[in-house]
């Protein structure tokens, strides 16, 4: 990293003259900067990179995923048409994983356009060269820029990275929390000198409760609505996996990620990956709210579970050397464990449906049942 970031530098002119930036501005700005945005500029995942996405961690998250797609197609009634839609795909590496797995059901793959939703133009070139050999694949800057049809959507650690609204709680009120400058030059976290009106009404009940310097973030329901408002009125689901916590609360979750690492969110903007964590009753509260049908979520080990990972470990560790059998029986270690390093409690995965698709295999209690006593 610079000692001083070519965006630390631009946000420092923006405040000194517009004054204090939200919260919510300064992650817009750190991610998606036309020139010095983190997700524009460079490929961040990977050893190599900043952080290790679960798609990149094994095979079998992919695979499963691309199972899931297959028993929601069947869910739908087999569309003779369907749009496979990822958001946010990385370098297309989950997305290809998948296509394996769905290749073993020849009606659904001859079906399937592929649509990926991505800003990055060096991640676009990766995907492109990942999915070299399949038909069909469409980029898009924007959901609403895929054609409309029955669609299934997926969206791995999408939105963690979607900017954040943050208030913090004073004796007047609740006050929306900016960057400013100190007097040393450097950016500082601070509150807007005046409450938010009437903040108190649109809180949810345990956040109405919660002590003064309390911090509560919350991101807008575009996204989510958008999402559910798509499946709701042309048929299909998604799912969505991210880390983040399973009903509405205060807590500072704001944080940067560089070289595997946290770093300071404020340091050297536009070299580290900043995001927070997944609100998923907020998710779940507003695909509801525009009449989609929710199912979970559950942890991301419990999903994984529940589709039979274990069982595609032990397959792939059955024909493999004994050094890769450990590299898978770690992954499968680090996808559903919920110790120290496992992935498995900390993410989540909620589905978002056509409300007359009633069940979501690894999402439903009674989809889970049914996977487990063998039901296709």
């Amino acid at each position: 990293m610079t000692e001083t970031s070519p965006l630390k530098t631009a946000i420092a002119r923006l405040i000194k003259s517009a004054g204090p930036m939200p919260v919510w501005r300064y992650m817009q700005l750190c991610l998606t900067h036309p020139e010095h945005g983190y997700y524009v500029s460079r490929d961040p995942l990977g050893r190599e990179g900043d952080f290790t996405t679960a798609p990149e961690v094994s095979q079998m998250f992919g695979e499963l995923l691309g199972l899931w797609a297959a028993s929601v197609w069947k869910a739908m009634d087999e569309p003779a048409a369907l749009r496979l839609i990822e958001i946010g795909p990385g370098r297309g590496t989950m997305m290809a994983d998948a296509l394996r797995a769905l290749r073993v059901l020849p009606p659904l793959y001859q079906s399937l356009s592929v649509h990926l939703v991505e800003i990055n133009p060096v991640l676009r070139d990766k995907q492109k060269a990942t999915l070299s050999g399949v038909r069909s694949v469409h980029w898009h800057d924007s959901l609403d820029d895929v054609p409309d049809g029955p669609s299934i959507i997926l969206a791995n650690e999408y939105f963690d990275v979607l900017p954040i609204h943050q208030a913090v709680k004073r004796e007047n009120g609740w006050h929306e929390r900016v960057v400013e400058i100190d007097g040393k030059g450097n950016l500082v976290f601070g509150t807007a000198a005046d409450p938010i009106p009437r903040f108190e009404v649109l809180l949810p009940p345990l956040v109405r409760m919660a002590p003064q310097g309390a911090v509560f973030e919350w991101r807008p329901d575009a996204e989510i609505m958008a999402i559910a408002s798509r499946v709701r009125d042309q048929g299909g689901a998604a799912l969505i996996i991210d880390y983040g916590h399973t009903r509405s609360d205060v807590g500072d979750t704001f944080q940067a990620i560089a070289r595997h690492s946290f770093a300071d969110p404020l340091k050297n903007p536009g070299e580290a990956d900043v995001t927070a964590h997944v609100d998923f009753q907020a998710l779940a509260r507003a695909a509801e709210d525009v009449g989609a049908r929710v199912h979970g979520p559950v942890t991301q080990g419990e999903f994984l579970k529940r589709l039979g990972i274990e069982t595609r470990a032990l397959t792939l560790m059955a024909k493999a050397t004994h050094e890769v059998s450990e590299d898978i029986a770690g992954a499968l270690k680090r996808l559903t464990d919920s110790g120290r390093g496992g992935m498995g409690s900390m993410f989540k995965a909620i589905g978002i449906s056509d409300p007359r698709i009633e069940t979501l295999v690894g999402l439903s209690d009674e989809a889970a049942r049914a996977a487990e006593a063998g039901a296709p």
